[in-house]
């Protein structure tokens, strides 16, 4: 079972313990700094969340408001460690965060910017419902911007 839990005093470190596949580093941050964003961005309404796998944690995203146009939820971080990938988490955790983002409903949409080149993550999202928004952003040129309409 997944279920997405917050940051806690008894779990911070076995979220910063998660890693990657060394070709999977490059289009991510450290969980670590996962975590710290959220402090970051606490202004934007910040949340990070660990994402737990029958009992273990197995992962970790963050997301918060962006209020700019077009005004969503931005979901800038998201995270299976690498020894839970290819189980169904990502896509359990991902259908949860979007379950409760859409009960919150302040914004109407969800954005998620990607790596052309990370096919995985492309096929997970795409999977979810989310689709390619056509805009290139220009401090982002080898990334997708995808969006889920609620």
């Amino acid at each position: 079972m997944v279920k997405l839990v917050p940051v806690t005093e008894g779990n911070w470190y076995d979220i910063a313990r998660l890693s990657l596949e060394p070709n999977q580093q490059k289009y991510l941050d450290r969980p670590i700094g996962i975590i710290a964003r959220g402090y970051v961005y606490r202004d934007c309404n910040g949340k990070v969340f660990g994402i737990e796998a029958d009992g273990k944690i197995a992962g970790v995203l963050f997301v918060r408001d962006m209020d700019e146009e077009p005004a969503c939820y931005d979901l800038q971080q998201f995270m299976i460690g690498s020894e839970h990938q290819k189980k169904g988490y990502g896509f359990q955790a991902l259908k949860l965060i979007l379950e409760m983002l859409g009960k919150e409903r302040r914004y109407e949409c969800v954005e998620v910017c990607v790596n052309r080149e990370n096919r995985a993550a492309l096929g997970l999202f795409r999977k979810a419902g989310f689709t390619d928004t056509g805009y290139i952003d220009e401090d982002l040129p080898d990334c997708l911007n995808l969006i889920y309409r609620f």
